[in-house]
């Protein structure tokens, strides 16, 4: 089979660029699998390929992000190479920050479709679920309203690919409810990479490493954590280090370095900025809890099952589709209203004083973690959409 992967790949810096790179390197294991064709960003590195059967791969370099001619250099790539299926590794802001080149992107399915070529849409998050304003695209109530439409429209394109996977069930059920189709697919997020259980000791026992990791400026604000942790300082004589693992969000450029100035007088504050993929493991062991200190989702969260492989305790937000996936997949964290610091310090602390109920947390997540890494959610796929290519029934999954 001859697998075709639209997707951000690293090095780029594009959202979901990381997936991007674990869907081809466990897509590569497959025996079923002859070779993957990598339709992906252009950019200056050469791309990482630091996997076996890499030899499979074929890059090839055809869109820009917030580029208007998007739709006509990936159609045309996709076209030369033939594939057997194309996969999308899709967002509604994957192919720009800017409207256009946005929504010229997410036609590709449609043209594909048109010049009938197979095609299976992974799309990470739906509209109908996402808080505008929250996620940084706009106050204004009419432009809402717009936004809603233009969403509406652009979704029924995306939903003209042979088959759509969403990560959430509730995402299933919105999206087959309000358009009416019937091939839509839940598969779960997966997680990247499956560790060896961790022996659940602490790194750094006098020292607890609490840890966010992400784009920041959005609905992810980092100042709550700051608060919370400097409440739980005058409380208690816990010795904390606040690690902020990231970069901005590209609609917020400049944000984190508003923090640092607004808290340069804050003590032990660590801002990583970019966390090379080499770094990662290390920045996750090395900490005492994970935070999530978003006000809204656009759906599953990929630090989430992050933490999971690691084996990380978490602290939650109280908002929905997070609750959700901790529900659906088996993860375990401690709930905080994500509008009060004072009920996220209490949640960081009763992780940081409880050991027995830390390790409770940490192995139910690295348990829920292994129950989809990355190889089987790819088995997934190819059942979703094998009927098109080959038989496989005696795929086991």
């Amino acid at each position: 089979m001859k697998l075709g992967i639209v997707t951000a790949y690293p090095p780029s810096k594009i959202t979901l660029n990381e997936y991007g790179y674990h869907l081809v390197k466990n897509f590569a294991t497959l025996d079923i699998v002859e070779k993957i064709i990598i339709f992906c960003d252009y950019t200056e590195e050469e791309k990482v390929l630091d996997f076996p059967s890499s030899d499979k791969i074929i890059i090839d370099q055809c869109w820009n992000f917030n580029s208007y001619k998007n739709i006509l250099s990936v159609t045309r790539a996709v076209k030369k190479h033939q594939p057997d299926q194309v996969l999308f590794n899709l967002q509604f802001m994957k192919f720009g920050d800017k409207k256009v080149p946005a929504a010229l992107g997410l036609l590709l399915p449609k043209s594909l479709k048109t010049s009938n070529l197979k095609s299976t849409v992974l799309i990470h998050n739906i509209l109908e679920r996402v808080d505008l304003e929250k996620a940084g695209f706009t106050k204004n109530p009419l432009l809402k309203v717009a936004y809603r439409t233009i969403g509406y429209v652009l979704t029924r394109f995306i939903l003209s690919a042979d088959n759509v996977v969403v990560t959430i069930p509730k995402y299933q059920k919105i999206l087959t409810e309000k358009y009416k189709k019937n091939n839509i697919n839940v598969i779960p997020h997966g997680t990247f990479e499956i560790s060896k259980e961790p022996d659940y000791i602490e790194k750094l026992p006098y020292l607890k490493k609490v840890m966010t990791f992400g784009k920041f400026g959005t609905y992810k604000k980092i100042e709550i954590l700051i608060d919370a942790v400097e409440q739980i300082r005058k409380k208690t004589e816990l010795k904390i280090e606040v690690v902020i693992a990231g970069t901005d969000n590209p609609n917020t450029l400049g944000y984190l370095k508003s923090v640092q100035e607004k808290y340069k007088n804050t003590r032990q504050i660590t801002f990583t900025g970019y966390v090379p993929e080499e770094d990662v493991e290390r920045i996750f062991i090395e900490s005492s809890v994970v935070i999530f200190p978003y006000t809204s989702t656009t759906g599953s969260s990929g630090v989430l099952h992050q933490a999971g492989s690691y084996g990380k305790s978490v602290v939650i937000p109280n908002i929905k589709d997070l609750k959700e996936v901790i529900h659906d997949e088996g993860y375990a964290g401690e709930f905080f209203d994500p509008h009060s610091s004072e009920s996220l310090a209490l949640a960081i602390q009763k992780i940081l004083e409880n050991d027995n109920y830390r390790l409770e947390l940490e192995k139910a997540n690295y348990e829920a973690a292994t129950a989809y890494p990355m190889q089987r959610v790819c088995l997934m796929y190819l059942k979703t959409f094998g009927h098109q290519v080959i038989n496989l029934k005696k795929v086991p999954v």
